[in-house]
Order: C-alpha cells, then structure tokens, then sequence
C-alpha cells in the first residue's frame, strides 16, 4: 500500500508551522443590518484551530492602528494603515455570482506582507493564506526556500478586487503571477467555485490539490487521479471562515503524523465545526480532547510519513473508522454545542438581527467598523 509522503525535517530546531496571511475585520450584513462584526481573515481562523489542535506556530500577520481584538499572537501594527475590513453580503442577488451564499466586499487594506517580513528561521510547513492581496510573489518565493512543505490557499492568489465598490472577483490561475511557483508548492486548496478559475489536470501534475465541497466534504486531486473525503454533517448559520478551518485541520493533522487522506478527514471535521456558529468558532473543551485523543490513536495505528517524496495517494487501512470515531466524537458533544448556540438562529437567512452570539467570545467593537456606506 503507497500513501502520502511529505519530507519530515530532520533538524530539530526547524519549527512546525509558519502561517502568512493578515488579520481582518468581517462585518456580516444582511437587510441593511450588520448582523456581526467578527475577527476575520484566514489566519485567525487557522490559528483557532491550530490552538485547538496543540500545533506550534508563527504567525506573521499585518493591522492597522484601527484593530481592536486581543489575539495571542499578535500581529504587526501599522501606525499609518487601517486594518482589512470586509463586508459579507448575505442578501445580494448578482447574476454572476447566483451561485454564492454570499457577497464580499473589501472596504480597507492594510499593508502588503513582505519578503523581508518573513522571519530568519526554517519550518516545517509554511501557509500562504492571504485574503485582500497581502501576499506577493516574492513573498511566496522567500517561503518555498525557508519551508519544506508550503501550502496555499489560492484565494491569496486569484482574488482582485472592483475598484469601485470593492467587490471580490477572481481571475485565472495562470493571469495571477503566482502560476510559475506551483511547482515549488506542495498543496494548493481551492473551493469548488474558485477550482473553476485553474486547469485541475495542469495543476495537480505540479502539485496536490484539495478542493473544498462544502457538504460534500473534499476531493484530493493529485497525478496519477483524485479520491472523495467523506464529508460531517453540519447545520449552517455562517459560511465564513469555513474553508479556512478545513486548511487549519488538514494541516494540523499532518502535522500530528496523519497521512493525507486522514488528515484531510480532520480538515472537514473542523469546517463543519465551523460553518455552525457566526465568526470566529469557539470549540467545546471536550470535544477537542475528544479529536486529539482520536488523532493520536489513529498515528499510533497507521502508517506515518516515511521521508520519501512520493506523491501517490491511497486511503489507509482503517480510514472508515476513522471516520466514523471523529463523527461520533461530533455527535457526543452535540448537547454542549447546542446550548452554547441555542439562541443562534439556524441560518443568516432566517436572522432579522442579530449582534453576537455570547457563546463565541467576540466583543462589539468600541469604533464599529461599519462607520461608512459602501
């Protein structure tokens, strides 16, 4: 049986994870009506569920002088920039976007990140997760010499913005700047929607490729042909962030010893964890224990990575079960998720208003974000 194999370091000051992408402000608009401001951006939901995980990490990561949420990893502050704000349009109807649960909108962006930004060090894994444009090519560049495996989310590559309105469109993998670097890549993740703007067969020659199903969970495209993650059933109150977790469980696992297919099983976990609750998730103590507990029995169980570089893909013994112990993880926390969300409305499109779920820990912020019209 072959299975995934990513290059483990074999110097032990090298670090687990390098994350690059910046902080941002999401407000969630539905009617005219701000429903939430929530911390956003890719990095702040990958780091929740790396915390959740026990996975160490360095975040380099930009605000402006504006940003208002206590993290634990804080970011660098930008006296003379503002922080990157999005509005989520949960009501807006556009012909060409009929297919979207959401409108996004950038309204404020904070400064690019820079290769020079970049700490001296080698890792592990390195995450390019950028969402308004922050990361550059040669940013990119600098992270495939000082990482051995990195990772992208291609929203930080194939993003433009609408320069009158802000509003998020995407253009062509090979139109973006970044196409020549995938070779130096190890994993691109793309939604289905975004999977449309790149050559699958193209693009999985030089690189593994994941690309999110939402319910349907993911497919794992890679050289030689793809493979279905099943997926956890989930009730959806709020898309954001969702795809971001996935990556953030995905890569936690394989930092854990997981093989790709199991570690991907980890990513849906934690995506449909998310998509539960408005902004950024909060997870139930017992339930991460839970998953830990679960991921190490399955490493102590199952082939781990042996150093080589093979890129063939093949679910693993005991892949099933797997699953089946993570989703009866899920459905024995189900009575605490409950409570903790049981006056969260079952989806944005049946709130009429609604600020902040206490169960999430977010805090209105003292200067709304929300201070001027698009």
């Amino acid at each position: 049986m072959v299975t995934t194999t990513i290059p483990q370091p074999q110097n032990t000051q090298i670090q687990s994870v390098l994350i690059v992408g910046n902080y941002c402000h999401d407000v969630l608009i539905q009617g005219g009506d701000v429903l939430a401001e929530t911390l956003g951006g890719a990095a702040s939901f990958i780091s929740n569920v790396f915390s959740a995980l026990s996975v160490s990490f360095h975040l380099t990561s930009k605000v402006g002088f504006d940003f208002k949420y206590p993290v634990n990893h804080e970011p660098v502050v930008i006296p003379t920039s503002k922080t990157t704000v999005f509005h989520a349009y949960f009501d807006q109807g556009h012909a060409d976007n009929a297919h979207q649960d959401r409108v996004l909108k950038l309204v404020e962006v904070c400064d690019p990140i820079n290769s020079s930004d970049l700490p001296d060090k080698r890792f592990a894994f390195g995450m390019a997760v950028g969402v308004g444009g922050e990361i550059l090519p040669e940013t990119l560049e600098k992270m495939v010499e000082i990482c051995d495996a990195v990772f992208i989310d291609v929203q930080a590559l194939i993003r433009t913005f609408d320069k009158n309105d802000g509003t998020v469109k995407l253009v062509g993998l090979k139109e973006s700047g970044f196409y020549h670097l995938l070779p130096r890549v190890k994993f691109l993740k793309a939604s289905s929607e975004e999977a449309l703007f790149m050559d699958v067969d193209e693009v999985k020659q030089m690189c593994c490729l994941v690309v999110t199903q939402g319910k349907d969970g993911c497919e794992v495209y890679w050289k030689d042909g793809v493979m279905k993650i099943e997926p956890f059933g989930a009730n959806q109150i709020d898309p954001t962030g969702a795809g971001d977790s996935f990556l953030g469980g995905l890569v936690g696992g394989l930092v854990h010893g997981l093989v790709v297919p199991d570690a991907a099983l980890v990513g849906n976990l934690f995506g449909s964890l998310t998509v539960g609750q408005i902004g950024l998730p909060k997870f139930d103590l017992r339930l991460l224990q839970r998953i830990k507990d679960e991921v190490q029995r399955r490493t102590l169980h199952s082939t781990c990575w042996s150093g080589d570089d093979s890129m063939s893909f093949t679910k693993p013994d005991g892949h099933e079960e797997f699953h089946a112990s993570l989703a009866s993880c899920k459905l024995g926390s189900i009575c605490s998720v409950q409570e903790c969300v049981r006056d969260v409305p079952r989806s944005l499109g049946s709130v009429e208003q609604v600020t902040h779920p206490p169960c999430n820990g977010q805090q209105k912020l003292v200067d709304s974000v929300y201070d001027k019209p698009i």
